[in-house]
């Protein structure tokens, strides 16, 4: 696999001269000089454009050379051993700070080798080589390779460095498929094995920050692929393996230039990291851009370089596919009598697999190109596409072209698709993958690779889209209705099941163009519906879908949803129920899609309460909307009769409740009304602060931790609480905020822990808490002490600024400010000491968090309970908080 010693540049490393250096010299000193030039050698050839493939065997020779003459060092006299390179090393594919893995083979007379083999090894690890080594018999590398597939790997690719070929030999002899596992064993043993790899990257190429090595597409897939190739056919590499059978030539260009792609980008994360680190993470994502040549322009230069790497990972795991099939085909199969099921004049089922019945089938008969998936949605029997179909659709997929586009038939043809009973999302995948989707779509084909370079996203764009409709199909599915009750019962009462998948494949599909990428989808979205013959009523549907698909979810985690005119302002937005269960579908299936962390009880139960109150805001009428005085009225009165059970007068309860403003029985429930004011009833000192804990009742909010706190209005106490309940590991996600005119504050938050799970059943951390917020709150002096912690890596990757807005809520005399900016310890007690600052009140908060990204929602007044309408003071006061919190972000 390496070159020749006589091949190496002579200005790169001379292994006469290093020899001589050796010989009397500083052993450690000199080799470390060594490798800190041959590092500086090969990283200026790698910048200068050198072949990947040449520097990696470059760095692999030198590594031979650099070993061997330490192993001629030393006095082995008659003992037979080898010095053997297995792994990447073995392949001669050693990378800037990969390990370097030995194999020490031992044969007759080594019983006194030990101290040397000691002294040799300790050189190594002195020199600060990374060495992964084994001292093994022929014997026990027979006995290891038995029982684990991972070292006869290694052995297959170990390469002699020095000592006796014929150890090896025997090694190979006794590990051959006629001595342990034979073709097809090591064949499903390493197809389980991508798969469980590929598992724990959620199946996709398209993760934000795919792993160059295991990452679906990476440099794994083709070593598996390889690995097979040479143990089945023998083959050294994967390069002879270029027979019309298994590599056409086009494949063959594809998988050398997407292996010296990949082979350079982690060349690239190994240079600028220092270690081994295959990770794309965005800092580094960011750097490579910059040696890759991308600036910044309609996109940004990180985003251009994510698109072709994704672009080549797409490529590689397709190319991957097609050859694990053939090698099934080959290697399992080859024995097995075909069984063939006619489909039409222009398919078959053979085994399973659906394969075009001529060779130049796509060549004179250009719609079945979408045909053949529709033919994989509609019959169950069909596994997956043949491998020499897939070839010839991929070969064919440009005869996809405005006329195909614009004929009647190919556009029923994809209607019935989204209107399939089976495996729709996978059709939609292997369209994707095989470069028809975008084709057909052009819209789409733009989104294809196009990486989301912010806080929470996990996918691609098109990797979203697919997900969100697979999560479509789930709601669909009997197992997943315990996750999704609601959304569940909602979708399947859906009249038009295909419409919720327009709207799906639309929703993202305007990002990447600069503007707002709900118009750009919405414009795209109803050139699609008229194309395809959609009605003019169901264009509207999809339309409206794809323009207000983030509405929902910004309404539950932004607005009051516990205020009946905020109730019904969202249902007049909607104004049906066929839009709103439209809409739930489409919003649940979103979030799900973004970001597996997303979804948790609180943001479930929070849609929940939204859904369900415009239902009944619906079925009432819009034309007749709750008043809020009757609210009211019946809010205190379902209270107090709680109360009477426990023996208040109504005297009593006029003189507790007299200070409590509209806003507190507008938003409160009867349950926790009667909670509070029994505790603030029992408590007489005033000054000092009473602390409730407790797992909430409200089915709105399951699973949260509710933390209500009655103290004496001061300057500080919203930034005091936040900062003791970050110092408590606790998450705030809704914190409702009521000053009453007596001078007293009515505190409630709704809080899990900070990895967002509750802690609901954990009495002892309940009564912790109390302890520790009513002992922090009892000292009035004590200001808020900010938590300093690490800031999460993937914040430091972003140099997100903070972004704000304040409105004028004129109905309810409050401004609200919206704060949008990464997460990071002590942020709302920062916020907190700002409006001190400026003298302002808060009256309420909606905090989401999206990732590692927040938005947060403050309703705010003046000091005399008024809206602030001072445009200097709302600006002053956004300027404060943008500045605090980008500073405190940069530093």
């Amino acid at each position: 696999m390496t070159i020749d010693s006589q091949d190496l540049p002579s200005d790169f490393f001379d292994p006469g001269e290093f020899k001589s250096q050796l010989i009397g010299g500083d052993t450690i000193a000199c080799c470390k000089s060594a490798i800190a030039n041959a590092t500086n050698y090969l990283d200026r050839q790698f910048l200068a454009g050198m072949e990947a493939r040449t520097l990696l065997n470059l760095r692999a020779n030198f590594m031979d050379n650099l070993l061997g003459a330490l192993w001629d060092c030393e006095d082995w006299q008659d003992a037979q051993l080898s010095l053997v390179a297995v792994g990447g090393y073995g392949r001669g594919e050693l990378h800037p700070k990969s390990d370097i893995d030995l194999l020490i083979l031992l044969g007759e007379n080594c019983k006194d080798c030990d101290h040397l083999l000691e002294k040799f090894l300790t050189h190594l690890w002195d020199i600060g080589l990374d060495i992964g080594h084994s001292v093994r018999t022929i014997e026990e590398c027979a006995e290891k390779a038995r029982g684990d597939i991972s070292i006869l790997t290694n052995l297959m690719e170990a390469r002699v460095i020095r000592g006796p070929q014929s150890l090896m030999d025997t090694v190979r002899e006794q590990t051959a498929t006629d001595k342990m596992w034979p073709s097809p064993d090591f064949f499903q043993a390493k197809l389980d094995e991508q798969k469980a790899r590929h598992s724990k990257f959620a199946d996709t190429e398209y993760n934000l920050e795919p792993n160059v090595k295991s990452s679906p597409g990476g440099l794994r897939d083709l070593q598996i692929i390889g690995w097979i190739a040479e143990r089945h056919f023998g083959v050294v590499s994967l390069e002879h393996l270029k027979t019309e059978e298994f590599l056409n030539p086009e494949e063959s260009d594809i998988l050398s230039r997407g292996q010296d792609f990949m082979w350079h980008v982690r060349y690239a994360l190994h240079m600028i990291t220092g270690r081994e680190e295959d990770r794309l993470l965005f800092d580094h994502q960011r750097e490579l851009a910059k040696l890759w040549g991308f600036e910044d322009g309609d996109k940004l230069a990180v985003e251009q370089f994510m698109q072709v790497y994704y672009r080549w990972a797409g490529a590689l795991g397709q190319l991957n596919d097609v050859l694990i099939q053939n090698f099934d085909q080959a290697i399992l199969h080859a024995e097995d009598e075909d069984k063939i099921e006619i489909l039409n004049g222009r398919f078959h089922i053979r085994n399973g697999y659906i394969e075009a019945t001529a060779e130049n089938l796509f060549q004179t008969h250009t719609p079945a190109l979408l045909e053949i998936f529709l033919l994989c949605a509609t019959n169950d029997n069909i596994t997956a596409i043949g491998a020499a179909t897939v070839r010839q659709i991929r070969d064919n997929r440009h005869q996809i072209d405005d006329d195909f586009r614009a004929d009647a038939g190919n556009k029923k043809t994809f209607i019935d698709i989204l209107k399939s009973p089976f495996k729709l999302t996978r059709q939609l995948r292997s369209m994707t993958r095989y470069g028809i989707l975008g084709k057909y779509l052009p819209e789409f084909g733009k989104i294809v690779g196009q990486m989301q370079h912010d806080l929470f996203h996990t996918y691609t764009v098109d990797a979203h889209t697919l997900e969100l409709i697979e999560n479509i199909r789930r709601f669909q599915i009997p197992e997943f209705k315990e996750k999704f009750p609601v959304s569940s019962r909602v979708t399947k009462r859906l009249p038009k099941i295909e419409l919720l998948y327009m709207a799906g494949l639309y929703h993202d599909i305007g990002k990447g163009r600069g503007g707002d990428h709900s118009e750009l989808g919405a414009v795209d979205a109803r050139d699609f519906c008229q194309r395809h013959g959609v009605d003019a009523v169901d264009t509207e549907l999809v339309v409206w879908l794809v323009l207000n698909h983030l509405t929902m979810s910004a309404f539950s985690q932004k607005k009051d949803i516990s205020d009946p005119e905020v109730i019904q302002q969202f249902a007049e937005h909607v104004g049906d129920q066929v839009h709103l269960d439209y809409l739930m579908s489409l919003t649940v299936a979103d979030i799900n899609a973004t970001n597996p962390t997303l979804w948790n009880a609180w943001r479930a139960s929070l849609l929940r309460q939204l859904y369900t109150e415009t239902t009944r805001a619906l079925r009432r009428g819009l034309e007749n909307p709750v008043d809020k005085q009757e609210w009211i009225d019946k809010t205190r009165a379902a209270a107090a009769e709680i109360l009477e059970y426990r023996g208040f007068t109504e005297e009593e309860l006029a003189d507790l409740w007299r200070e409590r403003g509209e806003d507190y029985f507008l938003r409160e429930r009867t349950e926790d009304i009667a909670w509070h004011t029994e505790a603030i009833a029992g408590h007489y000192d005033k000054e000092q602060p009473l602390v409730l804990v407790r797992s909430t009742t409200d089915s709105s909010v399951a699973n949260a931790t509710q933390i209500f706190i009655h103290a004496r209005s001061r300057v500080h106490l919203f930034s005091t609480i936040c900062a003791e309940l970050e110092q408590l590991d606790l998450s705030v996600h809704d914190a409702r905020i009521y000053n009453a005119n007596d001078g007293m504050s009515l505190d409630t938050f709704f809080v899990l822990d900070s990895s967002g799970k509750s802690f609901a059943e954990d009495s002892a951390r309940i009564k912790h808490i109390a302890e520790h917020l009513t002992t922090a709150l009892n000292d009035a002096a004590r200001a808020p002490v900010i938590p300093q912690r690490r800031t999460p890596r993937q914040v430091k990757s972003f140099s997100i600024p903070t972004v704000t807005k304040m409105t004028l809520d004129e109905t309810k005399n409050l401004s609200v400010l919206e704060v949008s900016t990464p997460d990071r310890p002590g942020l709302l007690a920062r916020l907190g000491k700002i409006f001190v600052d400026f003298d302002v009140e808060l009256q309420a908060a909606k905090i989401q968090t999206l990732g590692e990204r927040v938005e947060d929602v403050f309703f705010l007044t003046d000091n005399a309970q008024q809206a602030i309408t001072d445009a200097d003071l709302c600006e002053a006061i956004q300027l404060a908080i943008r500045t605090e919190l980008d500073e405190q972000a940069a530093a």
